[in-house]
């Protein structure tokens, strides 16, 4: 690349002031900042061939999912700099028996995030912004999370050699998460209250101290978290879905999604916009009805509870870019209940994919959306799942085994150790 293609800035989405590292908010209006890149001049089909041909190229950028598409993310980064464990590449199921279940009339496709390294999107964003802090020279990186960003931070700070620093509401993280964040040496610090308690206090704490900050207020993280729109863009041949549904908590990826999409038509990749379709939780939805009302601001949720823990967030810091994602694609939000996010997950789990609870949320609104007639039957969807089945266990294990088990529950059966009697249930059960 030349110079002309790796000149990056980043400026205030809402009022365009320039920024500099290490600011969480414009000072001029209190906007969050984003990266914005002079785009490679190039003729599509070149840029989309060059992107394939990285597909079956040897080295850790070439087997990344995410700095295949550098010159879109963070083309002036060092290579040396750069902390990767091959993020990306996950795979695009396409399921007839899920669209069926939907209300479409052909299949659904999902794109499966949770198939990253440490089982969930936020390795797209983690590669990127720690990358970024490791050119700085930063010592120690941090976060509020609700489990999956902890446990990513953790792995790719290790890989970086930097200091981890982590704040979690107390009690209110899944166990898998949390396990996974302790085991990937990051220092966890519990915090009294919400995420969003703990994002107030980890703001604070990287205000007063020198510690990079890696929540996705951090304009790098959205870099990486665009590539899930290029990559499933490409599984597609490059010929756009009607509409992509995503669960929404902290808005990273609506913000995130939507950046990607309006780069990809101006780029000439893509020749029209699919429409975002941002489900939330309704324990968790100051969103959708900030959306729904057509409210000039957001009214954050003081208690926000849900069985989806990773979208368990009631003052989303990305409502602003997220808001313009929606409107510049014609989108839709909804909300869910948490009966019909089991409900979606346990669909998806039955068709042998799998996934979180907060995942489901993306097929659960599709339905929703379907049966309220905001999405045609005949429309083609791509639903992002953003974390993997063994994220949260413990939901699995209420759902199946617990004193009020779902609708589709598959409880273990247990047999005395005698062969009559084994023999006998397997009898009846293979009918």
């Amino acid at each position: 690349m030349n110079e002309a293609e790796t000149s990056s800035a980043i400026v205030c989405a809402e009022c365009g002031a320039p920024g500099s590292e290490g600011q969480a908010s414009c000072p001029r209006c209190g906007g969050l900042f984003e990266i914005r890149h002079r785009l490679p001049e190039i003729e599509p089909a070149a840029l989309r061939e060059r992107f394939a041909e990285r597909r079956t190229g040897r080295g850790p950028l070439a087997t990344s999912g995410v700095w295949r598409y550098r010159e879109l993310v963070a083309p002036a980064l060092p290579r040396e700099a750069i902390v990767t464990q091959g993020e990306g590449n996950t795979f695009l199921y396409e399921s007839e028996a899920l669209g069926r279940w939907a209300g479409l009339d052909g299949p659904v496709w999902l794109k499966h995030e949770g198939h990253n390294p440490t089982g969930s999107f936020k390795d797209r964003g983690m590669t990127v912004g720690v990358s970024r802090a490791r050119e700085l020279g930063a010592a120690a990186v941090a976060c509020a999370s609700t489990g999956n960003t902890s446990s990513s931070l953790a792995s790719y700070a290790a890989r970086a050699d930097m200091k981890a620093l982590v704040f979690v509401p107390a009690g209110k993280v899944s166990a898998g998460k949390l396990a996974q964040t302790i085991a990937l040496g990051a220092r966890v610090l519990e915090v009294e209250g919400s995420f969003d308690t703990a994002m107030r206090l980890v703001l604070a704490a990287t205000e007063r101290l020198p510690i990079y900050l890696l929540n996705s207020v951090n304009p790098w993280r959205i870099e990486g978290q665009k590539t899930i729109v290029f990559e499933l863009l490409e599984q597609l041949d490059w010929q756009p879905p009607d509409a992509i549904a995503l669960p929404a908590g902290n808005l990273g990826n609506t913000s995130a999604f939507g950046k990607a999409l309006d780069e990809a038509v101006r780029l000439g990749l893509i020749d029209r916009l699919p429409r975002l379709l941002p489900v939330q939780a309704a324990g968790a939805a100051p969103f959708h009805r900030l959306v729904a009302s057509d409210a000039e601001r957001l009214e954050p949720e003081p208690r926000p509870e849900t069985v989806a823990t990773a979208i368990r967030i009631g003052e989303p810091r990305s409502w602003r870019k997220a808001r313009r994602a929606v409107e510049r694609t014609a989108g839709r939000t909804t909300a869910v209940s948490d009966e019909q996010i089991l409900e979606a997950k346990a669909a998806i789990d039955a068709a042998g994919i799998g996934c979180e609870p907060a995942s489901a949320a993306s097929l659960a609104g599709v339905r929703a959306l379907v049966r309220s007639g905001e999405l045609a039957p005949d429309a083609r969807v791509v639903c992002v799942l953003t974390g993997h089945l063994l994220k949260d266990p413990d939901a699995i294990t209420r759902y199946h085994c617990g004193p009020e088990p779902g609708p589709h529950a598959n409880p273990p059966v247990r047999l005395p150790a005698e062969p009559e009697a084994v023999a006998a249930w397997l009898a009846k059960e293979l009918g």
